[in-house]
């Protein structure tokens, strides 16, 4: 077996890995540069995050989604794939809120900002939010358009979502800052109500380069869509204001007239602080993956007063479940406690459909290398078991949610429903590493196909060669920051702070409507 690379060294500590993200958030808030910051502000208008926060309702939260998307791509010059999308509160109802940076590339969208764009609005429809679009864009980015344009899943896409919420009732409201071009232009067009600020909000479907170079018409950019003209001439604009703030405020009173929509249903019971800090998770998770840790732990951390209520405690025992409450909230926890065997699998699958007949969401709470192999695995059946715990997930018809809290390799990601398996939101912590498997055992299996396919006759230098690439090739592929740039997670988020998130997932969804037809528990 292929020994680890003496120079590769040990991961840094939780704590080194905190300050590395925060670092990181820190930057990506601070937008396209001070240089274009300084433009941006220049011509009276309020730095996107600014806005957020002015929208808001004061001292509530703002859950950001994906502010790291893009991370590492395009030379860091598109900094949270120039767009900012989250969830929070505005007149007491939670919104989806959908914000163009003008300040990184004016606006305009790359292919991770689609992606973003969309899974915001896929989040928004699944929880019934309405949807606030703070527009400041300039369509697509035009030497990506292959990326940005044609496929089903592209800009285009996020045209298609604005008609179905607006069709089934899910508010979608504009308020235009600045340009909103070329496909831009859509965004409002197909909002149910649009606000636009004097002086700098326009919509056109094609600027005054391209009318010049279609129609050979010259025209300046606040004649052909400007939002004078948009709200007293072509009707596209619904309200015209002075200022931003104004702006904001008018939005503000719109979402307050929208009824009963957005609005958070309480908890059955009191919140209870966890008896155990959560900070000390920090001390307790190892970012060593092969060292072991009770999960047990992070649970205690996790829920009200620290209690959890096991199930089947003594059978299957690396899987962890049982119940317990989020902010007040019931909820259903499978944690890893090792590698998944058959008995864990069937388990899992058991506890899924009792939680299902309940109506009681799910958490699950991934560290895991797979479901167990060898022969005598193969021999107890672990495809046909882990295949329960995978379709019982899959039609689970409570709300899922899911947090990388270590590894997610193989097979396991699936069992422990992975982004594939559409939990309502997935979140990682900085010491999670996602991939078909570790970077040891990758290279272990690549090399020794290597040797198989040669009989005997192998290079051992260059052996050597393909199992430190490989080495590399997976240590830098499964790195959390690798998987948030690319949008396999819905944001890297602090140990510490995973209670509070999940409690305002948990609310989000507490009001529903479910299927509570019949469906019997899985006990095989």
């Amino acid at each position: 077996m292929a020994q680890t690379d003496p120079g590769i060294s040990p991961p840094p500590p939780l704590s080194a890995m905190l300050e590395t993200l925060r670092e990181r958030h820190g930057l990506v808030a601070l937008g396209g540069g001070e240089k274009l910051r300084a433009r941006h502000e220049s011509r009276g208008k309020i730095m996107v995050r600014e806005r957020v926060d002015l929208l808001l309702d004061p001292q509530t939260p703002f859950l950001e989604l994906s502010p790291l998307a893009a991370w590492g791509l395009y030379g860091n010059e598109v900094p949270g794939a120039g767009i900012v999308t989250g969830i929070g509160i505005v007149q007491g109802r939670a919104c989806m809120l959908i914000a163009n940076d003008a300040t990184v590339k004016g606006g305009s969208f790359f292919a991770e900002t689609v992606r973003k764009h969309l899974r915001a609005q896929e989040i928004a429809e699944e929880h019934r939010l309405p949807c606030l679009y703070l527009v400041d864009c300039g369509g697509a980015f035009l030497p990506e358009q292959d990326r940005v344009f044609p496929d089903r899943d592209h800009f285009g896409g996020s045209f298609y979502n604005q008609c179905r919420m607006s069709a089934a009732g899910i508010p979608q409201i504009s308020i235009v800052f600045g340009g909103a071009t070329a496909g831009g232009a859509y965004i409002p067009a197909l909002s149910d109500q649009v606000i636009m600020v004097k002086g700098t909000g326009r919509i056109h479907l094609g600027g005054p380069p391209i009318v010049k170079a279609a129609v050979h018409e010259i025209v300046d950019g606040e004649t052909l869509g400007g939002a004078e003209m948009h709200t007293l001439v072509s009707g596209v604009s619904d309200h015209l204001v002075e200022t931003e703030m104004e702006g904001l405020a008018k939005l503000r009173e719109i979402v307050g007239a929208l009824g009963e929509i957005g609005k958070i249903t309480p908890p059955p019971q009191p919140p209870a602080a966890p008896k155990l800090d959560p900070a000390e998770l920090v001390d307790i998770v190892p970012t060593d993956l092969r060292r072991p840790y009770d999960v047990r732990e992070v649970i205690a951390r996790m829920v009200d007063d620290s209690a959890f209520s096991a199930f089947k405690p003594d059978y299957g025992a690396t899987l962890v479940t049982g119940f317990a409450h989020i902010h007040g909230y019931p909820v259903g926890i499978l944690a890893n406690n090792g590698v998944l065997f058959s008995e864990s699998a069937v388990k899992g699958a058991h506890f899924i459909e009792l939680c299902d007949q309940r109506q009681i969401p799910l958490i699950f709470l991934q560290n895991i290398t797979g479901f167990m192999v060898g022969t005598e695995a193969e021999r107890g059946g672990i495809a046909k078991h882990s295949a329960k715990l995978v379709y019982t997930v899959s039609n689970a018809r409570v709300p899922k949610y899911t947090v990388l809290i270590g590894g997610s390799y193989g097979a396991g990601n699936y069992g422990m429903c992975g982004r594939g398996f559409r939990p309502r939101l997935l979140f990682s912590w900085p010491n999670a590493r996602i991939a078909t498997m570790s970077p040891e055992v990758a290279a272990t299996v690549v090399t020794e196909l290597r040797r198989q396919s040669l009989k005997g006759a192998a290079d051992e230098a260059a052996i050597a060669e393909l199992d430190r690439r490989t080495r590399a090739q997976f240590e830098e592929q499964s790195d959390p920051y690798y998987a948030t740039a690319r949008l396999w997670d819905d944001g890297i988020i602090e140990p510490a702070q995973t209670r509070d998130v999940l409690g305002l997932c948990l609310a989000l969804s507490a009001g529903e409507t479910r299927d509570t037809g019949p469906r019997p528990v899985y006990r095989m």
